[in-house]
């Protein structure tokens, strides 16, 4: 990380007029016109129709959304770009070049860029190292069209799925989130590109699951659950820059707060990178938080919190900054210290070397290569996850299969809302996708050649038309079995069932999806239904109903471009099934919000007639192979400030060969406040062929343990721990699943207090 600012730097500060130094802090967005793709965008924008040699003149800190705004042919805006930054180069007064940002939670949003699984999938993969790999493929993308800042990934724990983000966050548990969020940043900028750790801090806590709402979170859920997968990410991962939280926490707006960006992320978490804000974020200070008079004084605010740039463009760091500081009411050293840090930035990424944009654009791209499809299948097959099954899979040699419902012949259905059709091209609706992207039945049909496949759309994915009911029966009645696809459509603000504005207040299926659903099954023919959704839906209807229901039940989180050919292998039996769930799949919306880790007066108990327990638990999901685990191994006693050792035996215990999750969890058994009466330590995905034994070694470090105390302290108590393996929550209790005996280790010594020097991963090997 930089410890500081260089003499070529400084240097330039020196020779900056104010006007040319908020300009280094201020997006310039290109070509929004006809696309909404930000809350209250028409209402916000005041710069997009200014021609852009007259917004740049004294420069321009960004480029917003370059590729990502409207579809455009890459490699003409490659060398359109170029050229720009040569004008800008060239002509201004300093000649520093813009950074260009995209939006990348799916990989780089651009016209026929490659559509990987979204993030609740990652999560549900449990697999950091190919994560890694996928960031690193969008990083190279990016490298290669001019883009240096992606827009990802996103450390917000879930906490409420009536939330319309959810399947942008990785999951319910800091670690997970962690972990998995740290390896997407260290393979986006091993290609020399940045990543944006957003939204610092607590954005996924909102009330009622609603976007933008308030949120109500103590300081010790702060401390203990939302920031813990941004220190990881900054500290281990070494991300360079972070996007603040819309939201206010207990009344004061997160982007006003220096507490938070000042104090906690430069303080404590020793971040020197630069904060952007979320768009339009800053002039939400006076339109929607209401603590700014005026633009001018939402600029103060910001920038005296931490935030150093304001995105998408410059409603309130241009002339209302600068009237700010000129009258007198702001210090312009302020503004100084962000321009230091955008410049330092630009340093960092190369713009200011002589020969930045000496070379010409390529001639030709390609962003959906071979890789870019391995990378997104392999994860979409390690991410769908298959809740119930009767013995109905694998399917083998159907004649004639029924796929049903909205989602079964629907590319869109597959993407998440950040995916460039969902998010720009769904205001294009005559434009074509541009690349191939096969849906369930295609993939299907492609798995099983000697098939007939027919389908039936039988309803919406929202409304109550049920007209098409009867011939979605008649279609699945006629085949050897039936696959019934259903779920969301992501979009934005309202045009879609989930996504960045569409919360719910109901987790049933949309619609009268379930009504389909039972429609199918009354018919008789084998079931097997796909939810391909952004949030987990109450569907125990669909697991453990007590009339008919489907032979087997796969979640899906918006696999992505390979998400159908993963489903057909999965169901054919040429992959096999790994996915565990990231959330817990809840039971109703009324036992929200919910999550996994929660003390004991969380659960179910006799002092309430409200049942919280999910239908499946966090880290659960079947195999055709079983597994059991046997001889726990644990370090009897360990100092409160080192490590302790956990060992299990993993085996196959089928005749198939399969991949388990291994999953260490322990428990407080008596602390100074109440704690979880579970929390995952650490995981490790083993694959294991039939019959076959592995040993997993887990070397946890005891800040996993870590909580704050009655004075807001992160430290490791003294004392008794239970630790045990299992292949989810749950593990050992109401739901099948391998799990070993509980045992204890003894944390020695003195309270230890949590440092930045203390290891925050758990290491594993499998043997």
């Amino acid at each position: 990380m930089t410890t500081g600012h260089s003499e070529r730097v400084r240097a330039l500060l020196t020779q900056m007029t104010l006007e040319e130094k908020v300009a280094q802090l201020v997006g310039y967005w290109l070509d929004q016109g006809g696309t909404i793709a930000a809350p209250m965008q028409d209402e916000m924008d005041t710069t997009s129709g200014t021609p852009l040699a007259e917004i740049t003149r004294h420069g321009i800190g960004h480029f917003t959304r370059v590729y990502g705004t409207r579809p455009v042919d890459a490699a003409e805006r490659a060398a359109w770009l170029v050229a720009e930054q040569r004008r800008l180069v060239a002509e201004t007064r300093l000649g520093i070049p813009a950074i260009v940002h995209e939006e990348i939670l799916t990989g780089l949003a651009a016209w026929r860029a490659a559509t990987f699984p979204t993030p609740l999938a990652w999560g549900a993969a449990f697999d950091p190292d190919l994560v890694e790999e996928m960031a690193s493929l969008i990083g190279a993308s990016m490298r290669e069209l001019g883009v240096h800042q992606g827009l990802a990934p996103v450390l917000d724990v879930a906490r409420d799925p009536r939330w319309g983000r959810i399947d942008e966050t990785i999951g319910e548990d800091p670690y997970l989130v962690g972990t998995v969020g740290t390896a997407f940043v260290r393979g986006l900028q091993l290609q020399g590109v940045h990543a944006t750790l957003k939204h610092f801090l607590g954005y996924s806590g909102s009330i009622g699951g609603r976007n933008h709402a308030p949120v109500h979170a103590g300081p010790r859920e702060i401390a203990d659950v939302f920031v813990p997968p941004f220190e990881m990410a900054i500290r281990d991962g070494g991300a360079r820059s972070v996007m603040n939280n819309y939201a206010d926490i207990d009344g004061v707006p997160v982007a006003s707060d220096p507490a938070i960006f000042t104090d906690l992320l430069r303080g404590r978490l020793g971040f020197d990178g630069v904060v952007v804000s979320d768009y339009f974020a800053v002039a939400f200070l006076e339109v929607m938080h209401q603590v700014a008079a005026d633009r001018g004084e939402a600029a103060e605010l910001a920038l005296t919190a931490g935030i150093d740039v304001e995105l998408p463009t410059g409603d309130a760091f241009l002339e209302p900054l600068v009237e700010r500081v000129r009258s007198g009411r702001m210090d312009e050293e302020i503004v100084d210290r962000s321009v230091l840090r955008v410049l330092t930035q630009k340093e960092e990424l190369g713009l200011l070397d002589p020969d930045a944009f000496a070379a010409e654009a390529p001639a030709a791209v390609d962003l959906d290569t071979p890789a870019h499809r391995d990378v997104a299948r392999r994860l979409a097959e390690e991410s769908i996850v298959l809740l119930s099954h009767d013995g109905a899979l694998p399917l083998v040699d159907p004649r004639r299969i029924a796929v049903v419902g909205p989602n079964g012949d629907s590319a869109e259905a597959l993407q998440g809302c950040y995916s460039f059709a969902n998010h720009v091209l769904a205001g294009y609706p005559d434009h074509e996708l541009g690349f191939a992207f096969p849906t369930v039945a295609d993939a299907l049909a492609a798995e099983f050649p000697e098939a007939e496949v027919t389908t039936a759309r039988g309803c919406d994915v929202e409304g109550d038309d049920r007209s098409g009911f009867e011939e979605a029966a008649a279609v699945a009645a006629a085949a050897d079995v039936a696959v019934v696809v259903v779920g969301d459509l992501a979009g934005l603000f309202g045009r879609g069932s989930v996504g960045e504005g569409n919360d719910t207040e109901s987790l049933e299926l949309p619609g009268v999806q379930r009504e389909l659903v039972e429609r199918i099954v009354a018919t008789g023919t084998p079931v097997v239904m796909v939810a391909v959704t952004g949030r987990p839906y109450a569907i125990g209807w669909a697991l453990d109903g007590a009339g008919p229901r489907p032979g087997a039940v796969l979640q899906a989180f918006f696999p992505g471009e390979e998400g159908a050919t993963a489903i057909a292998r999965l169901l054919s039996g040429s992959a096999a099934f790994s996915g565990r769930l990231p959330v817990s799949l809840p039971r109703s919306a009324g036992a929200q919000p919910y999550r996994y880790l929660h003390p004991t007066l969380g659960g179910p108990s006799s002092v309430t007639s409200t049942d919280p327990t999910p239908a499946r638990p966090f880290g659960f999901g079947l195999s055709l192979a079983e597994f059991a685990y046997a001889d726990l191994e644990l370090t009897a006693e360990a100092p409160t400030g080192g490590s302790f050792a956990a060992a299990v035996t993993v085996t196959n215990t089928s005749g198939v060969a399969g991949t388990e999750v291994v999953q260490l969890y322990a428990r407080d058994t008596v602390a100074s406040v109440a704690r979880p009466v579970a929390q995952l330590l650490g995981y490790a995905r083993v694959p294991l062929a039939a019959g076959e034994s592995k040993r997993v070694a887990f070397d946890v470090p005891t800040a996993r343990l870590a909580f704050s105390d009655r004075r807001l302290v992160r430290v490791v108590e003294p004392g008794a721990i239970e630790v045990w393996a299992a292949s989810h929550a749950e593990a050992g209790s109401r739901l099948p699943g391998a799990a070993t005996p509980r045992a204890l280790v003894d944390l020695t010594g003195e309270v230890h207090e949590v440092g930045p020097d203390d290891r925050r991963i758990v290491d594993v090997r499998i043997g």
